[in-house]
């Protein structure tokens, strides 16, 4: 199978409105629809795990998302559509550091499809890229990065009030923006709603990891959805350095399992596109299914 075959929908249980897909996606993707939220935006999750759940191989240079799908065509291709339809796309500083060469656009992880995809966010009346967000306690983090210096992509930081003072103790692009939502500690996900909601108008924000931001979502329940990219490779766990899974930081069960209703199937040869919904309306779209 090759990047221009089309995935096979095996299950799709879908709710809303369509999502205007140029030829060239919804060839290759199919139907894509979200259900509307009421005054809030919609949040999406995208990883790719092995099939011993693993997330990140935690190498130099092979610590992203790339050589646990393999560099499968079909999984970047999808990354690319659901940047495409985003608002904004939220990254931790692990995230950041694991890929530094990045920029969270769907051109970026699929150029071959630039066309399509600015097509897109053109039909859904999103003129810009969507804002980067990069979360970070500290602040420390390398300013030097492409996604800070290019101007390339709008940039917020959402982080404390001590690491906006390390900052703003450098001199930031007009285009970078600084978003302190407490003095000190951990940053809930709620914040981070918060900080990104009030930096754009938004209804899909995308998060992209890593275990532990995904497991602060998770926790306090603002992750609407989960499109979750099953490869089929076994990576292996030998204790010597920690190869994570898709949620660290947070323990769910048995006292609090965190149970996803399937939504979407699809499948390219041995690769699995899964798409799951938490939150209140997953049960209901398995009624409406079944009725």
């Amino acid at each position: 199978m090759n990047a221009h075959d089309p995935l096979e929908t095996l299950f799709d249980v879908q709710q809303g409105a369509n999502i205007p897909l140029p030829p060239a996606l919804a060839s290759r993707y199919g139907r894509l629809a979200f259900p509307t939220r009421a005054g809030r935006p919609c949040v999406i999750g995208n990883f790719v795990t092995t099939l011993d759940g693993v997330v990140s191989l935690n190498v130099p240079g092979q610590s992203g998302g790339g050589p646990i799908s393999g560099f499968n065509p079909h999984d970047r291709m999808l990354m690319g559509l659901l940047r495409a339809v985003a608002d904004a796309v939220i990254v931790g500083a692990g995230t950041l550091r694991a890929v530094s060469r990045h920029l969270w656009t769907a051109a970026y992880i699929y150029p071959s499809l630039t066309d399509s995809y600015n097509e897109l966010r053109a039909a859904l009346g999103k003129t810009s890229p969507p804002l980067n967000v990069i979360v970070t306690a500290s602040g420390m983090i390398d300013l030097n990065l492409r996604v800070f210096q290019s101007g390339e992509v709008p940039v917020l930081i959402v982080t404390t009030s001590e690491g906006a003072r390390h900052l703003r103790a450098h001199e930031l692009p007009r285009w970078v923006h600084v978003e302190a939502v407490r003095e000190a500690g951990a940053i809930s996900a709620g914040q981070v709603l918060e900080a990104v909601s009030a930096a754009r108008q938004s209804d899909i924000l995308l998060v992209e990891g890593g275990p532990q931001l995904i497991g602060d979502f998770f926790a306090e329940r603002c992750l609407d959805e989960l499109f979750l990219t099953l490869a089929p490779q076994v990576a292996g766990r030998d204790g010597s350095s920690e190869r994570p899974g898709l949620v660290a930081g947070k323990q769910f069960a048995p006292e609090h399992a965190m149970w996803g209703t399937l939504v979407s199937v699809k499948r390219a040869e041995s690769h699995l596109f899964l798409r799951y919904a938490f939150g209140d309306d997953a049960e209901e779209r398995m009624r409406n299914h079944n009725l």
